[in-house]
C-alpha cells in the first residue's frame, strides 16, 4: 500500500469520524443521556474497549515520542477525543514520512 493510499484513507476516516461525532452530539448530546447510557451494559464495555486501546496506543506514543510534553499532551487528546486523536497522530506521522520512505519501516521506527 503506498504512502499517498494510505494517507487518503486514514484523512477519509478522521473527517468521516468528525462528521459522525459532531452530528451524532447535535441530535442527542452524550451528557444529557449519561445517566440513561451509564446503565447499559454494552456502554460499559464500550468504555473499557475504550481505555484498552487508549492505554495501549499511549504506550506506544511513549515509546515513539521523544518529548514528554509531546507525549502528554497527545495522551489527554487520545482519552478526550478517542478515534479523532488517534487518527489525527497517524496522519501526522504519515505527513512526516518522505515520499519515498517505507511506510512501515517509517511507522515501526524511532524518530
Amino acid at each position: 500500500m503506498t504512502l499517498s493510499i494510505l494517507k487518503i484513507i486514514c484523512t477519509f476516516a478522521f473527517l468521516f469520524m468528525c462528521y459522525t461525532v459532531v452530528t451524532t452530539q447535535q441530535l442527542t448530546p452524550l451528557f444529557d443521556n449519561w445517566d440513561a447510557l451509564s446503565k447499559v451494559p454494552w456502554m460499559k464495555a464500550t468504555l473499557w474497549d475504550f481505555y484498552a486501546n487508549v492505554f495501549v496506543l499511549s504506550l506506544w506514543v511513549c515509546y515513539k515520542e521523544k518529548s514528554i510534553l509531546a507525549k502528554i499532551c497527545w495522551i489527554i487528546v487520545f482519552c478526550l477525543l478517542g478515534s479523532i486523536a488517534t487518527l489525527a497522530y497517524i496522519l501526522v506521522q504519515l505527513f512526516t514520512l518522505k515520499k519515498d520512505d517505507d511506510v512501515l519501516k517509517g511507522i515501526f521506527s524511532r524518530k
